[in-house]
């Protein structure tokens, strides 16, 4: 994407606000809430136990409540993540991003990535909601984003995403390119993962991202330069 027509506004949209941190209380993700009002971010990303709260806060507000599943290793069944985003999204969550199963990907077991994947975007479409799939692309080999990324582009879950942010490494523009080459119109990028000024997240909207997981996203709005 070409950075020079993006506005400051339109760069607050592609934002998912995010506070995932085991501390957070109840007033950081009312704080959240509010800067996302404030600043009309994408959404705001929490742990499923705030869903609710997000949901009754954002309500009205056209900024998404976005939760996780199965996160951050991933190393659950297909059908705890599967309840796990079935229950976010009765709790109000408008989008889910779950974690592969690296272990499956590193023994070479498609068929069960690709049966986990199709099961938790099916649960969440068939219930108005968006899905994301975090790679968690730091333990994988170039190969293994491409053939995650062909999945994703049969399956068709609304974003492939590069990480948690809990992981050995975060957002490349590098990744994000083989992501969104891979995956072309069918499916969207999401970066995340050490995005945490401008100069960074404008690395990532060029190399082919639409959508950014960051808890800077304050900072890089007070950044942004048209170019």
């Amino acid at each position: 994407m070409n950075t020079k027509v993006l506005t400051k506004e339109a760069v607050a949209g592609m934002i998912d606000h995010t506070n995932l941190k085991a501390t957070a209380t109840r007033e950081d993700i009312r704080r959240l809430c509010d800067e996302a009002k404030k600043y009309h971010f994408a959404s705001v990303m929490v742990n499923s136990a705030f869903t609710a709260l997000c949901s009754e806060l954002m309500k009205g507000t056209g900024v998404l409540v976005g939760t996780v599943a199965g996160f951050p290793l991933g190393q659950m069944s297909t059908a705890a993540k599967v309840y796990e985003a079935e229950t976010a999204i009765a709790d109000g969550a408008d989008e889910i991003d779950y974690v592969v199963n690296v272990s499956d990907v590193k023994d070479g077991k498609w068929d069960l990535v690709k049966d986990e994947m199709t099961k938790i975007t099916d649960a969440c479409h068939s219930r108005g909601a968006g899905c994301k799939v975090i790679f968690e692309n730091c333990y994988l080999t170039k190969e293994e984003i491409v053939l995650l990324a062909g999945i994703a582009r049969e399956v068709k879950p609304d974003f492939i995403k590069t990480s948690t942010g809990f992981g050995t490494g975060g957002a490349t523009p590098e990744d994000v390119r083989l992501m969104k080459e891979t995956v072309g119109d069918a499916v969207k990028v999401k970066a995340a993962g050490g995005i945490r000024d401008w100069a960074s997240c404008r690395a990532m909207i060029e190399a082919g991202a639409e959508r950014i997981g960051a808890s800077a996203g304050k900072q890089i709005l007070d950044e942004f330069k048209a170019e």
